[in-house]
């Protein structure tokens, strides 16, 4: 039996510590990694002599260290076949992971302006991180800038969120999809990813629209929420002042599903404005947003703002103190501080 019907690998490789390398890796088809003191991985012949060339370079290492490092770049290097999937989770879009197949293997090869650690890889689909059940989210969110991931049925669930289906969830009966973080995952990510989902679930469709208008109303709006159906592309119009009629005069738009939003949405939103007469849009998108719409977004940065799953987060941490009672009865939530591991790739 040929190669057709196995799955295959899946492998995480983030692109910086603080995602700087990723609109580089989308737009060049490649997945790109740091560790620049390595030099060509092609000059090593066994994984020792990479491991010993990064102590050299960094004498203040434990050998733990350059040795994690080895493994990862070795991983890089040997470890990602063509045919494979390549995660990256977006911190440039915190709320969106791209996933796509590598297509060539590892190169050292000048990007910008200096020679990088690149593999090939063509980008197949940005989805948003909801689209995963909370375990596969513990384990896209450990602590490494290269990792295969191969825990609970990994490479089956991947393929069919590649495929542009939901996660089907685990087979193997290793427990419920969420449980508790296992070692070395992001903590912090973590709980901003449970929070997300318990969203997802708890104020799913035109619920999404109530809640949206709650944070406004924190944020010192006025408030008025279209009822369940047809809406003229306009979910909440708020305003500020006491009877809600001064400047900006806010309408937004609503989308509670996975699909990211095109760029059609936004340009009824800007028709909705002028119907309205409203100064300023917000087009909010459970699953966040095609590229074309974010570029047309930024022509228009000071009238229309764009809000993703993360953004809605975040918003709530904003305003939480001042929703009201009942939505804070359906959505608990507590401040809780942490310390933060240092990232693995330094």
């Amino acid at each position: 039996m040929g190669d057709e019907g196995k799955m295959k690998a899946v492998w995480v490789a983030r692109a910086g510590v603080r995602g700087e390398d990723e609109e580089v890796a989308l737009e060049e088809g490649v997945a790109i990694i740091g560790f620049r003191d390595a030099g060509d991985l092609r000059d090593y012949k066994k994984l020792d002599e990479l491991s010993d060339a990064l102590r050299r370079a960094d004498p203040e290492a434990s050998s733990h260290r350059a040795r994690n490092r080895a493994r990862q770049l070795w991983a890089f290097r040997e470890g990602m076949k063509t045919g494979d999937v390549v995660v990256l989770p977006l911190k440039s879009r915190p709320g969106q992971i791209a996933l796509g197949r590598v297509t060539g293997p590892y190169e050292f090869r000048r990007v910008g302006d200096a020679e990088r650690h690149v593999c090939l890889v063509k980008w197949e689909r940005v989805v948003p991180r909801s689209a995963f059940e909370q375990d596969l989210l513990y384990s896209l969110g450990a602590f490494m800038t290269v990792c295969r991931i191969q825990r609970n049925d990994a490479e089956r669930r991947v393929a069919a969120v590649l495929a542009g289906k939901h996660d089907p969830g685990p087979v193997s009966t290793e427990g419920p999809t969420g449980g508790e973080p296992p070692e070395g995952a992001d903590i912090a990510q973590a709980a901003q990813d449970e929070i997300v989902a318990f969203v997802r679930r708890k104020f799913a469709g035109h619920g999404l629209a109530r809640l949206i208008g709650a944070v406004l109303e924190g944020e010192g709006f006025k408030v008025s929420i279209s009822p369940p159906g047809p809406d003229r592309g306009v979910d909440v119009l708020a305003g500020r002042g006491a009877m809600g009629l001064d400047e900006p005069l806010l309408c937004v738009q609503v989308k509670a599903t996975e699909a990211p939003v095109d760029v059609t949405v936004f340009r009824a939103l800007q028709g909705a404005m002028t119907s309205f007469g409203a100064t300023q849009g917000l087009l909010v998108s459970w699953g966040g947003f095609t590229e074309a719409t974010r570029r047309e977004a930024r022509q228009h940065a000071f009238k229309i703002a764009l809000w993703d799953q993360t953004d809605i987060v975040q918003a709530i941490y904003r305003t939480y103190e001042s929703l009201s009672p009942e939505i804070q009865a359906e959505l608990p939530l507590k401040r809780v501080w942490t310390l933060v591991r240092e990232d693995l790739e330094g």
